[in-house]
Protein backbone atom coordinates (compact mmCIF):
# COMPACT_ATOMS: atom_id res chain seq x y z
CA UNK A 1 0.00 0.00 0.00
CA UNK A 2 2.95 2.06 0.89
CA UNK A 3 4.60 1.61 -2.53
CA UNK A 4 1.43 2.48 -4.22
CA UNK A 5 1.39 5.81 -2.59
CA UNK A 6 4.99 6.34 -3.22
CA UNK A 7 4.65 5.95 -6.65
CA UNK A 8 1.66 7.49 -7.64
CA UNK A 9 3.01 10.45 -6.02
CA UNK A 10 6.49 10.43 -7.58
CA UNK A 11 4.20 9.98 -11.16
CA UNK A 12 1.88 12.99 -10.21
CA UNK A 13 5.39 15.01 -9.69
CA UNK A 14 6.94 14.03 -12.95
CA UNK A 15 3.37 14.95 -14.27
CA UNK A 16 3.64 18.35 -13.09
CA UNK A 17 7.40 19.13 -13.48
CA UNK A 18 6.33 18.45 -17.51
CA UNK A 19 3.72 21.18 -17.55
CA UNK A 20 6.36 23.31 -15.88
CA UNK A 21 8.78 22.94 -19.01
CA UNK A 22 5.81 23.30 -21.00
CA UNK A 23 5.14 26.65 -19.24
CA UNK A 24 1.22 25.61 -18.93
CA UNK A 25 0.97 26.28 -14.90
CA UNK A 26 1.64 30.28 -15.35
CA UNK A 27 5.18 30.47 -16.33
CA UNK A 28 5.39 33.93 -16.85
CA UNK A 29 3.90 35.09 -14.04
CA UNK A 30 5.64 38.02 -12.63
CA UNK A 31 7.94 38.45 -15.63
CA UNK A 32 8.33 40.56 -18.74
CA UNK A 33 6.24 39.57 -21.57
CA UNK A 34 8.55 40.50 -24.48
CA UNK A 35 11.49 38.25 -23.47
CA UNK A 36 10.76 36.32 -20.31
CA UNK A 37 13.25 38.00 -18.09
CA UNK A 38 12.66 38.72 -14.27
CA UNK A 39 12.38 42.32 -13.41
CA UNK A 40 15.18 44.35 -12.24
CA UNK A 41 15.27 44.47 -8.55
CA UNK A 42 14.46 47.12 -6.17
CA UNK A 43 17.65 48.71 -4.73
CA UNK A 44 18.05 51.90 -2.48
CA UNK A 45 18.88 55.03 -4.45
CA UNK A 46 21.45 55.99 -1.44
CA UNK A 47 22.98 53.23 0.02
CA UNK A 48 22.31 50.31 -2.73
CA UNK A 49 21.46 47.85 -0.82
CA UNK A 50 18.58 45.56 -1.91
CA UNK A 51 14.73 46.94 -0.98
CA UNK A 52 11.38 45.21 -1.69
CA UNK A 53 9.57 48.23 -1.21
CA UNK A 54 11.42 50.61 -3.69
CA UNK A 55 12.39 53.90 -2.36
CA UNK A 56 15.14 54.56 0.67
CA UNK A 57 15.60 51.31 2.67
CA UNK A 58 14.92 50.94 6.33
CA UNK A 59 19.00 52.23 7.67
CA UNK A 60 19.55 54.89 5.33
CA UNK A 61 15.39 56.28 6.34
CA UNK A 62 16.33 55.85 10.12
CA UNK A 63 20.09 57.81 9.64
CA UNK A 64 21.89 54.94 11.20
CA UNK A 65 24.30 54.61 7.93
CA UNK A 66 27.62 56.26 9.63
Amino acid sequence: MMLKIVTLFLIGMAVLAMFGKLHWLGGRIGRNRQNGALPKPRTCPDCGRMNLRGGKCRVCREGGND
